[in-house]
């Protein structure tokens, strides 16, 4: 058998873009499970703050050209490359004009949350699994970081449950402790509807906070993550009450931890990782 397949999806990592600590956790953790025999993918936006020359991204033509679909508009999806040489990694960009080409991330210069941040997060995450899809790799374990990729359990579980790429992946969802207060578009729970899907699947999105971001999450996930220490009680009670396999929050990177809990993920173990 080759290597065991595991893929990353975060909205920043470094040196790339570096907002809060998912950035060093989404740098540090890829290489440590790659050390320890992991065969590695990496998948974030491109925002318009990362420095193209700088970084090193190039277009993947064979990947690009993907149209996502949102509230029935049609969203070109670019894919761009760039490479980690000390790590031998190589980080995927999802790119699209309307979305990501701006000077700041989830706010404005003013400070206000994007109207369409809802619209962005579907784009993400719709686009990241296609992306994948299309590479023709199949994920052993999908780790997503933040609440930008809180969808992706969602769409594993429904629309993508019978794909070749993804039938027989188990996803992980990082939790960290809420960084936006405001509310996604009142419409999101129904714009996130793809394929065969219903309105009862988002539902659990329906508030669009970023507690309710992770109750969806954790509602689809196959293992929880308590990567912060000062997570939101509401969200901690969810995650105790959710049955699901669960590693603790350790206060350094022990990334033996995290290899152990994959391992126990991949077994179909209900377990709790202390």
């Amino acid at each position: 058998m080759g290597k065991s397949k595991l893929l990353f999806i975060t909205h920043e990592m470094s040196p790339f873009l570096e907002l809060t600590k998912i950035a060093e956790i989404t740098r540090q953790l890829p290489q440590a499970m790659q050390e320890k025999g992991y065969e590695i993918r990496i998948l974030m936006p491109r925002f318009g703050n990362i420095n193209e020359r700088r970084n090193r991204l190039h277009e993947v033509i064979r990947l690009s050209g993907m149209n996502i679909i949102i509230n029935d508009n049609d969203n070109p999806l670019i894919i761009k490359v760039a490479s980690i040489p000390a790590a031998r990694m190589q980080v995927y960009f999802l790119d699209n004009e309307e979305y990501f080409q701006r000077k700041h991330v989830f706010n404005d210069k003013d400070g206000k949350f994007y109207a369409d941040n809802d619209e962005r997060t579907i784009f993400f995450c719709k686009g990241a699994l296609e992306t994948v899809k299309k590479l023709g790799w199949a994920p052993d374990v999908i780790h997503c970081h933040g609440w930008m990729s809180a969808l992706v359990p969602a769409y594993l579980k429904t629309t993508y449950k019978d794909d070749p790429t993804f039938k027989n992946s188990k996803v992980v969802y990082s939790i960290y402790e809420n960084d936006f207060t405001e509310k996604m578009d009142a419409d999101f729970a129904r714009k996130a509807v793809m394929g065969d899907m219903t309105e009862a699947h988002t539902e659990v999105y329906k508030e669009g906070t970023n507690s309710a971001m992770y109750a969806g999450a954790i509602q689809y996930s196959d293992g929880i993550v308590l990567a912060s220490e000062n997570i939101n009680a509401d969200v901690l009670n969810n995650v105790k009450n959710s049955n699901k396999s669960v590693l603790d929050y350790v206060s350094t990177a022990d990334y033996e931890n995290y290899y152990n809990f994959y391992d126990e993920i991949t077994s179909d173990e209900l377990v709790h990782v202390a």
